[in-house]
């Protein structure tokens, strides 16, 4: 099962009725939006799609009606953040079973694990299934780091170990990566703010987040540095900055399904116990999204650059 590490792949964020169940009807409105910009693959059930709220029933619905309804034409992954390795080496069999083209696994969640125990809960879940995959590594935010080191013991037992999310927020760290394992590991930025200079030295795609409010201007972007249009994706990036910057806060769920309302393609509703903006932080956010939709830069015809 071969999947291409490359592109602008969507964190989607999960969409909720008012009663609080799955809203497939707006969801797929959101994940037809992706396919008509251009983008590469569909990331589920990350932390824009409000995993550890889910249970393991909805996620599976997800990553069903998501491979029903894409039908092929960009890959699914699933993300895997589970308490144990053994609860996500059962999350790994469902994946596959639903469909699912590819996992994203973060580190053990709860548990601060040590280096060599990240990695063999990372072999662990790469040895029980034949879906590629791509490690998220972001410190930052999840207090563990995946060492160069700890990649080369992985790649030597997990072939299907392919890719890396790149959050460590050190754009330095991709020269790292292609000087010690060249194309043997993808990387996919994962940071907004910088995904454009990851991607100039040398990322091989972006997951992404205010794709989900601004889908064609994120593939622009992609599209134009890949062609070497350098300068047209740095001027539609500083367009992008302000709202870029809705991605790296605590409440970048909340952030970013605002400016999914919007674009026309999202609604507000989170589930508990995130609640929606409220008072001056969310006058705050309208205000960045309102001048963003209001300066909404004119795209160049970047499928067919």
């Amino acid at each position: 099962m071969s999947l291409k590490w490359e592109g602008v792949m969507p964190a989607v964020t999960t969409k909720f009725t008012d009663s609080d169940e799955l809203d497939l009807k707006t969801f797929k409105v959101n994940i037809q939006a992706q396919l008509d910009a251009g983008v590469h693959g569909i990331v589920l059930g990350g932390t824009l799609g409000e995993a550890s709220t889910l249970t393991d029933a909805e996620k599976r619905t997800l990553t069903r009606e998501t491979v029903a309804f894409v039908k092929g034409k960009v890959p699914v992954l699933i993300n895997i953040a589970e308490q144990s390795t053994k609860e996500a080496v059962l999350c790994a069999k469902k994946a596959e079973e639903d469909g699912a083209q590819g996992l994203m696994l973060l580190p053990p969640m709860r548990y601060n694990a040590c280096d060599r125990e990240v990695v063999e809960y990372f072999k662990a879940i790469a040895n029980s299934t034949r879906l590629p995959i791509m490690i998220y590594n972001n410190p930052v935010d999840y207090k563990i780091e995946v060492t160069l080191d700890m990649f080369e013991a992985l790649l030597a037992s997990c072939p299907n170990i392919e890719a890396v999310k790149e959050s460590t927020r050190d754009t330095t760290n991709i020269t790292r990566i292609k000087n010690r394992f060249g194309d043997r590991l993808k990387i996919m930025t994962g940071v907004d703010t910088i995904a454009l200079e990851s991607l100039i030295m040398g990322a091989d795609g972006w997951v992404a987040g205010l794709v989900c409010a601004f889908p064609a201007e994120t593939v622009a972007i992609y599209e134009l540095q890949k062609a070497g249009k350098t300068q047209e994706a740095i001027e539609i990036n500083r367009w992008f900055m302000p709202l870029l910057e809705l991605d790296i806060n605590p409440k970048l769920v909340q952030n970013i399904k605002l400016a999914e309302v919007a674009a026309g393609i999202g609604t507000e509703n989170v589930r508990a116990p995130r609640l929606p903006l409220h008072g001056e932080e969310r006058k705050h956010v309208l205000k960045v999204i309102e001048d963003g939709v209001k300066t909404r830069p004119t795209l160049p015809d970047y499928k067919n650059l």
